[in-house]
């Protein structure tokens, strides 16, 4: 029984990840050829949109009875919205003012710092095999899609602030489930209209000072609205993903095994725009990648390669109402 139970559980778990995968990549395709191709570059009240969508389908679920009534404290919802926020509206200032190569380095310090998170406020162990095969991930990635690096001081800022904001945000997914009970759907229930509300109500404002151009003037068409509409439909999958994800197994783990899609990302540019976007270093980096991404999946699941070390988190059963 138990080894079956073990095969069902490695079943769930690659079948989680290759969801978050799948739809991580759509939706950077979609969204690229939404904002290359049809002129709309107001990314945050696009991320509005897609929690609003999201806010919709975990509303029929609700009605149809495939979730079920749960409680999340309100300081609990708003320290994650704003966090989660942070981060959205971070990036994308943070991609505006810095150079790619600086924006990059940004992301890959999110492993580090969400390490940090784990070691000081769960008390999670790293064995020396699981810190170096880390450790090899950042070098394949940064060998992949770091180029030019300038930093200013605003940039800095805007990085920083997008990056701690990033790993919180994940940290709390998984407390939250872990400490209230939450299914992925419940949590998605709780923080996706206040996300919806938050976003749409700011973001046509940050996306006129990042573009200056106004999202209610933009010319919108048939073709442009598909887009739209497919971009949100994906974003429900993208967001109950990453939450599946997070949940099942850490932030970390989530950041690690994150690469894989920028990496695929890589790939899939070369398919489409030729072997301009496939060069000699970036197939090296990717090895390095991958290598370290096995080595950190072998590492972290042996005894003592990533445990905790105190097993004193509260929890609260779900309340039914």
């Amino acid at each position: 029984m138990a080894p079956s139970s073990k095969a069902d559980k490695k079943a769930a778990d690659a079948a989680a990840w290759m969801f978050n995968v799948v739809t991580s990549v759509g939706i950077i395709i979609v969204n690229k050829a939404l904002m290359a191709t049809y002129g709309f570059s107001f990314a945050t009240t696009l991320t509005g949109l897609h929690f609003a969508t999201t806010t919709l389908m975990t509303t029929v679920l609700r009605m149809l009875g495939y979730i079920q009534p749960s409680h999340l404290p309100l300081p609990d919802l708003l320290k994650f919205v704003l966090f989660a926020n942070f981060s959205i509206v971070g990036m994308n200032v943070s991609l505006m003012w810095n150079s790619v190569g600086f924006y990059q380095i940004a992301k890959l310090s999110m492993i580090p710092v969400s390490c940090l998170l784990e070691v000081v406020l769960d008390k999670i162990g790293y064995s020396r095999n699981t810190k170096l095969s880390i450790g090899v991930v950042l070098l394949g990635v940064g060998v992949c899609t770091v180029t030019d690096v300038s930093v200013n001081t605003k940039g800095f800022v805007a990085a920083f602030i997008a990056v701690w904001s990033t790993a919180l945000q994940q940290y709390y997914v998984h407390l939250l489930q872990r400490k209230y009970s939450l299914s992925s759907f419940s949590l998605l229930g709780h923080t996706a209209p206040a996300q919806a509300a938050s976003l749409l109500l700011v973001g046509p404002f940050l996306d006129y000072w990042l573009t200056d151009k106004r999202v209610d003037r933009y010319d919108y068409n048939t073709s442009s609205l598909i887009f739209i509409i497919l971009s949100c439909t994906i974003a429900v999958g993208t967001n109950l993903s990453q939450f599946i994800c997070i949940g099942r197994f850490t932030a970390v783990s989530f950041q690690v095994l994150g690469h894989m899609k920028t990496i695929l990302v890589l790939i899939m540019g070369f398919f489409f725009f030729g072997k301009d976007g496939l060069n000699l270093h970036v197939v090296f980096g990717m090895i390095i990648a991958v290598a370290g991404m096995i080595w950190y999946g072998n590492a972290s699941s042996k005894p003592g390669g990533k445990e905790r070390r105190s097993h004193s988190l509260p929890t609260n059963k779900t309340e039914t109402r």
